[in-house]
């Protein structure tokens, strides 16, 4: 197999399923955000690698991502995406709504291929995943650009629901979105280009939910928890829409991820 692996696909429509609505808006008028939050290292990049089981290029990136999401200030998650099932394994984890995201970045990148393993930086762009020099130029080039991860978000739990801040500041509007993300998960592949290895995949997106709209006032959001004992939260406040996805503004996790 090549370097990593690409595929070419008609232009994203729809393919998202509905991403239900489940939380509701405060707005803040004069108070600060609250008090409790996590974690407490402001988050300063967020890294969505987009992997599949059934992609031999894979397990370096895989790797490289449980890496990384070890620094505090950096949220990294694992999209496992489903369009190489094709090939001899169905992927224990992947969603099509995940492979429909990956597809919306590519048009709104304007490229014409989607691949495995692909992080995208930010919201911004796409490199190899299994590449560190290329992820960390990307991170370092993205700094700032269109107010990426510019925003502070906090993070705190009460009364069974996950409450998040969002400062104000500029570049609004923007979608607030919830992603259920567990911690760690180890699957022996059995068949296909990884027949027979055992990969450990970090932080991988089990759903995503569109929590509120976020307008560029002070604002708090709740969201009833619904997650398992190994389960967190990552939530990210990003520009753009489903179908073209933009800047990911601010970023926020939970304890462990």
């Amino acid at each position: 197999m090549e370097f990593f692996r690409r595929a070419t696909f008609g232009p994203f429509r729809g393919a998202v399923s509905p991403i239900v609505l489940r939380a509701s808006l405060i707005l803040l008028s004069c108070c600060g955000l609250g008090a409790a939050s996590t974690p407490p290292v402001p988050v300063t990049c967020v890294l969505e690698l987009f992997t599949s089981q059934g992609c031999s290029s894979c397990p370096p990136a895989d790797a490289l991502l449980a890496t990384l999401a070890r620094k505090p200030d950096i949220v990294a998650v694992s999209f496992p995406v489903d369009y190489w099932d094709y090939i001899g394994w169905k992927d224990t984890l992947a969603s099509g709504a995940f492979a429909a995201r990956q597809h919306a970045y590519a048009e709104a990148h304007g490229e014409v291929h989607v691949y495995t393993p692909q992080i995208v930086v930010d919201g911004l762009v796409g490199v190899v995943g299994s590449d560190r020099g290329e992820i960390e130029a990307a991170i370092s080039g993205g700094k700032g650009s269109g107010g990426a991860v510019s925003l502070p978000m906090r993070l705190s739990h009460a009364d069974g629901a996950l409450v998040i801040d969002v400062a104000g500041g500029d570049g609004g509007p923007a979608d607030v979105l919830a992603l259920r993300v567990v911690r760690s998960k180890t699957v022996h592949i059995g068949r296909g280009e990884n027949a027979g290895r055992v990969v450990t995949y970090t932080n991988v997106v089990r759903a995503i939910d569109k929590v509120g709209d976020w307008t560029g006032s002070m604002a708090t959001f709740k969201l009833p928890e619904s997650r398992a004992d190994d389960e967190g939260y990552v939530v990210l406040l990003q520009k753009g829409t489903l179908e073209k996805p933009g800047p990911i503004l601010g970023a926020a996790k939970t304890a462990g991820l």
